[in-house]
């Protein structure tokens, strides 16, 4: 024999195990058994695997290059997609998500009867926010909403609707449910020097949801429309109250627009101009208005953000101050103009259209009183009411009008865009 004989013999291969059925079991019952014992096994298997997979949404996608995809999606999609599995819900929710997935524009808030109501702006569906304010109701009897600004409402809050005197100004996230009370404005009395608690006339909200580390709340110093000298600025951030010189001396329009770009306060003013004022106070700045817009003091001048550029829309019929025919001709129309160049303060005409014709109604044969409540803030969409029987939206790059309501509570509503983005509240 020679060595690999040898070798073999000394460690023989093992003898392979044979299965002996035993008395009254045919070889084809044990055949079939040793089958059913291997699927079962395979089941398991399959299962145990299945099980490790539903732990992650996307089997082996990395759970941070998952969420930064998510993170991308609108929320609304974000919301169909937690309908697909458990593991998706609780991805889906998680708070980091939720805040950095982008918004749009979701509905209007609007007070109305005594109670805060809210159009979905779908129309389909529960829309994303309650307008009733549960975490409000706790503290307080009635509230209403002042003013909406980058997902933030500041309402008027009174603990009890028989003492009008007694009132909060509140900010809060509806989305995350945290508020926090604003302290009282203190002002010098000129006649004797004593601080009095100051009731605003105006007060306007600024926040940016790109930046979320805080709000800043903007009151002008005047009683009963007057001019003011002096602007008082809250932050959330010092929690607290400054006391600051306008400049220049300016008088504020009788309504509650305002925009907040760039970190700075925006607000129409009657002498034709619009005023705006950084957070802090230091940098004031005055921004002329459209000159054919300039023009009429009869009709009302309304101001918005959209596709972060201000925005200014009116409407008035132009027989009432045009000297040119080109303008004039004896209807309501709607002009809306863009601030294209912020420092040369250069604005462009975007849309010059008959109101009649966007309510499908005959030239001066009605006697509606037209309002341009609202621009979308991310579309060249603007939306209108007749203030009674129709509410409206009008598409200006395509020229589509969609009916949206019929009712007259729309005059004062407010846009309103969801923000998960949370401030350091005061414990609320």
């Amino acid at each position: 024999m020679n060595g690999g004989e040898e070798q073999n013999q000394e460690h023989p291969e093992p003898a392979r195990e044979i299965w002996i059925p035993s008395s009254g079991i045919t070889p084809q019952h044990a055949i079939s058994a040793n089958i059913y014992s291997f699927n079962s096994h395979a089941r398991r298997i399959y299962q145990d695997e299945a099980e490790k997979e539903q732990d992650h949404p996307v089997g082996s996608l990395p759970a941070e290059v998952l969420m930064e995809i998510l993170s991308q999606v609108p929320y609304k999609s974000l919301c169909r997609f937690k309908c697909v599995s458990k593991p998706w819900l609780a991805f889906c929710s998680e708070p980091d998500i939720c805040k950095r997935c982008p918004q749009t524009l979701s509905g209007f808030f609007y007070n109305y009867g005594g109670r805060v109501s809210f159009h979905n702006l779908s129309g389909r569906g529960r829309p994303m926010v309650d307008p009733s304010l549960p975490f409000l109701r706790g503290s307080y009897d009635r509230f209403e909403v002042k003013q909406c600004c980058g997902g933030l409402l500041l309402c008027e809050c009174w603990e009890s609707r028989h003492e009008e005197d007694k009132h909060d100004f509140v900010v809060c996230n509806p989305m995350t449910g945290k508020w926090t009370v604003l302290p009282p404005i203190l002002w010098q009395n000129k006649m004797d020097g004593d601080p009095v608690r100051f009731k605003p006339i105006e007060i306007f909200l600024g926040f940016d949801a790109t930046v979320p580390s805080c709000f800043t709340v903007f009151v002008p110093l005047t009683y009963y429309e007057e001019e003011f000298t002096e602007m008082a600025i809250y932050s959330s951030k010092t929690r607290c109250w400054i006391t600051v010189e306008s400049d220049p001396t300016t008088q504020v329009v009788g309504n509650s627009e305002c925009v907040f770009l760039n970190g700075t306060m925006h607000l129409a003013t009657k002498d034709g101009s619009i005023v705006s004022v950084d957070a802090k106070g230091e940098e004031w700045c005055e921004i002329d208005m459209p000159n054919h817009m300039e023009g009429s003091r009869r009709s009302k001048v309304s101001i918005g953000k959209s596709q972060g550029q201000l925005h200014v829309w009116q409407i008035y019929n132009d027989d009432d101050d045009a000297d040119d025919d080109d303008y004039g001709d004896g209807d309501g129309h709607l002009y809306v103009w863009v601030l294209k160049d912020y420092d040369s303060e250069k604005w462009r005409l975007k849309c010059n259209v008959r109101v009649s014709e966007l309510f499908k109604r005959e030239c001066g044969e009605d006697d509606f009183s037209y309002t341009a409540f609202a621009i979308h803030p991310e579309s060249n969409c603007i939306f209108l009411t007749d203030e009674d029987e129709t509410t409206l939206s009008y598409d200006m790059d395509n020229l589509k009008v969609k009916v949206m309501r019929n009712f007259q509570e729309f005059q004062d509503a407010l846009p309103y865009t969801p923000c998960f983005a949370e401030w350091s509240s005061d414990g609320h």
